[in-house]
């Protein structure tokens, strides 16, 4: 185990990278933080190649890391250079990026979130976690949608992302194949003329798109899908969070849940 105390170290200014495009695409790597996302990704057998924590932090967890994984002791100041948050827990892990799992949607199966455009990490990762709760096969980066890997996306999604299947794609193409295929799809519309949530039947396989935050779906997409729906609102309140809504929909809407 390699003990470092500068922040100015090479590794340090490195692992730094690491929270950033760039970074992501020069080392094909990313950073995690905090224990219940490290030991998320150690028990789903990620692709973990360092671990990097303070000597508290080595104390409580070092007999859980993988034999094959590079050790470093961290200060509490590197642990704060490297963090993303106010008060850093001091425990961090580099994983290699794999290449990007493909989803054939032709032949996918199961329930699937589509995420149009959405932008704020927060909604990404309740959305990523509410489809992990909600039995969802997995969830779709449709292009505009904020990356899974930096570091305000990978804390919100709470180590889900290691539980179901993360793909990007083209959603208008995955539309096309899951209707092809008479597996319908649905979109999520601020629009009374859309057909109520509750009237949908609950089924096995399905598509279940939500749009930017606030610019909602494309237009392309609402003529595309099988049904929009829309949720109604009983108070004053114009809309719903966008996350809010994806969590009422895929409960009601997934039939593998009854």
């Amino acid at each position: 185990m390699e003990e470092i105390t500068s922040t100015q170290n090479t590794k340090v200014k490195k692992w730094q990278h690491l929270t950033t495009k760039k970074g992501h695409q020069k080392y094909n790597q990313y950073l995690v933080e905090g224990w219940h996302i490290v030991g998320d990704a150690i028990t789903a057998e990620q692709p973990v190649v360092q671990i990097m924590a303070t000597a508290e932090q080595l104390n409580i967890h070092q007999h859980q890391f993988p034999e094959n994984v590079e050790i470093f002791e961290i200060t509490e100041e590197i642990a704060k250079k490297l963090s993303d948050t106010v008060t850093p827990q001091g425990i961090f892990a580099v994983l290699d990026i794999l290449a990007a799992e493909h989803v054939d949607p032709e032949t996918a199966t199961g329930a699937w979130l589509l995420l149009d455009r959405i932008q704020d990490p927060g909604n990404i990762g309740t959305m990523v976690r509410t489809a992990d709760a909600a039995g969802f096969r997995g969830v779709v980066f449709g292009n505009g949608t904020s990356s899974q890997y930096t570091p305000k996306v990978v804390r919100a999604m709470q180590g889900s992302q290691f539980h179901i299947q993360i793909t990007h794609g083209n959603l208008e193409e995955w539309v096309s194949a899951l209707k092809a295929r008479d597996i319908p799809v649905y979109g999520s519309a601020l629009d009374e003329n859309a057909a109520d949530y509750s009237t949908v039947t609950p089924q096995p396989e399905f598509g279940l798109v939500l749009g930017n935050e606030g610019q909602g779906m494309s237009e392309k997409l609402m003529t595309q899908t099988t049904t929009n729906l829309y949720i109604p609102i009983k108070g004053q309140a114009e809309s719903l969070n966008v996350a809010v809504a994806a969590g009422i929909l895929m409960f009601k809407l997934n039939q593998n849940l009854a």
